[in-house]
């Protein structure tokens, strides 16, 4: 999000599109503001969908800094490096498989060596202190209750008071405050992840128990409970209950493997900033006898040969890291069993599983899903429906405009139909990608720009979610048609519509070349 005021301009996040493969290919294309005018970036949290294209614009010779809270900056270290390495290692993998042999090689986003030069561009500051990041801007940071370091970003420049909500936490969430900020401002933008979802209220103790019961049930049947964690924050807050529960005998006396060299390094933060947190009490509960930290990959593919152990792995949306290697070998036994613990967005692996895929593709390779799937909610690091409207009614008077951003259309949909209610704002205001609006004092904002409209149909499932899709279960379906002769009809047919479409293509190609001769 970028803030202009004369020639330069703040940048609030820097993140990395996440979802289908046609949205992360926006990751590739150019930036939507120009580098050259960004004086410095604030930054609201260490998640990848917030700050996973800084080693981008460092990439770019961009030597401004990144503005933080210091658990912020200290989680950096570890989340872009392990970023950049992702992309190498993404890249490098892509251009060996044996399906893209002869097409062009795919090039990284940014590299490791980038990663690092953007985290030593981070600057600490406190909660509730002013500081100024570019000429103009005045700005403070207060506490969102999303995750270690998370922060709301108030923003005073020519005169417009705004405020950044960031990712906000629920209420009553493990480790942090409930979120806070000020009231009475000209401009409030909020996010709406989960705008169209009302939780229920359950506490730490309840949420405890749906873990006890989950972990049960899973090792009475005798395989792992595999669990896709996000590396930051939810990693934490497993480890917190799965130690609570050990030591008071309420779970089995099972190995706990935490197979993620990027949450063990995230939890090693969470060990310095423990007297920041709450719920901690001076226990060390990160080297928890029962925990083992997974670092090597020959000890991660180890746990193959393993049954009834809980295995934890990221990533959470299941889109890349190990755990598309357990999920490769648990996913297809009935006895195992797939515990999803997070938000899990439209076009991801997570997503397609959660949804009730029977088959699945996997790094070129259909599976089958046989095991059980199952869902816990509790503990999500996004205020619910509820929430989101009581923080933004803290938040009132509004003077000018209310933006809801963040979140796929139905949530921020919803929510907006909530705040309408009550007159949160004098407007309410839904932007799509790519547009701008100009922010005076007191008076709803002005679109100056409208935004790429062709960009909200991949903000889900795109044609390669319906390909992956298509092809796990293609065998499956042909092999419903009894006769071989058959078979090869319907292939033979399949071919004849995908030939008619090139055809297409290829005869409107021709007229245009032939009205351009005329």
């Amino acid at each position: 999000m970028e803030f202009s005021l004369g020639k330069q301009s703040l940048l609030v996040d820097c993140g990395m599109f996440q979802g289908s493969r046609s949205l992360e290919t926006l990751n590739h294309g150019a930036f939507d503001f120009d580098p050259d005018r960004v004086g410095a970036v604030v930054l609201t949290h260490a998640h990848i969908d917030h700050c996973g294209l800084l080693p981008k614009l460092a990439a770019q010779d961009w030597k401004g800094k990144i503005w933080c809270t210091a658990a912020t900056a200290d989680l950096l270290e570890y989340m872009l490096a392990d970023a950049g390495r992702i992309q190498e290692s993404e890249a490098e993998r892509r251009n060996h498989r044996r399906d893209r042999a002869g097409e062009t090689a795919f090039q990284p986003l940014y590299t490791e060596e980038d990663a690092i030069r953007a985290w030593r561009q981070s600057h600490a500051v406190s909660v509730g202190e002013w500081f100024e990041p570019v000429p103009g801007f005045r700005v403070r940071l207060w506490n969102a209750g999303h995750i270690l370091g998370s922060a709301s970003v108030e923003i005073m420049a020519g005169g417009v008071h705004v405020l950044c909500s960031g990712d906000l936490g629920p209420e009553n969430k493990a480790f942090h405050a409930d979120p806070h900020a000020p009231a009475s401002f000209d401009y409030v933008i909020c996010e709406s992840t989960y705008g169209d979802r009302a939780r229920d209220k359950v506490t730490i103790a309840q949420r405890r128990d749906l873990l006890e019961r989950e972990i049960k049930a899973a090792l009475v049947r005798g395989g792992n409970l595999v669990i896709p964690t996000f590396a930051l924050e939810r990693t934490q807050e497993l480890l917190l209950d799965m130690a609570r529960l050990a030591d008071a005998n309420r779970i089995p006396d099972v190995p706990v493997f935490l197979d993620s060299p990027l949450a063990s390094r995230a939890t090693s933060v969470f060990a310095r900033h423990a007297d920041e947190m709450e719920d901690i009490d001076g226990d060390d509960i990160f080297h928890h006898p029962s925990i083992h930290y997974v670092e090597d990959t020959s000890a991660s593919m180890r746990l193959n040969t393993m049954s009834g152990a809980i295995i934890m792995a990221a990533s959470g949306m299941c889109e890349g890291g190990r755990i598309r290697h357990h999920l490769k070998h648990n996913l297809h036994r009935r006895e195992s069993t797939i515990l999803f613990v997070g938000f899990q967005a439209r076009g991801t692996l997570g997503r397609v599983i959660l949804d009730g895929a029977k088959r699945v593709r996997i790094s070129g390779e259909d599976v089958n899903v046989r095991a059980q799937i199952r869902r816990i909610d509790a503990y999500s690091a996004h205020a619910d429906r509820e929430e989101l409207h009581a923080w933004i009614t803290a938040r009132r008077p509004i003077a000018g405009s209310l933006f809801l951003s963040h979140g796929e259309p139905e949530a921020v949909a919803s929510l907006r139909t909530l705040v309408q209610l009550d007159d949160a704002a004098t407007s309410i205001i839904a932007p799509q990608i790519g547009e701008t609006y100009s922010l005076v004092a007191g008076v709803p904002a002005k679109r100056t720009q409208t935004g790429r409209v062709e960009l909200e149909e991949i903000v889900g499932t795109d044609w390669q979610n319906e390909y992956a899709d298509f092809a796990a279960n293609l065998k499956q379906h042909l092999g419903k048609i009894r006769s071989e002769q058959a078979r090869k009809q319907a292939l033979a047919d399949m071919r004849r519509v995908l030939d008619s479409y090139n055809n297409f293509r290829d005869e409107k190609r021709q007229r245009r070349t032939s009205r351009g001769r005329a």
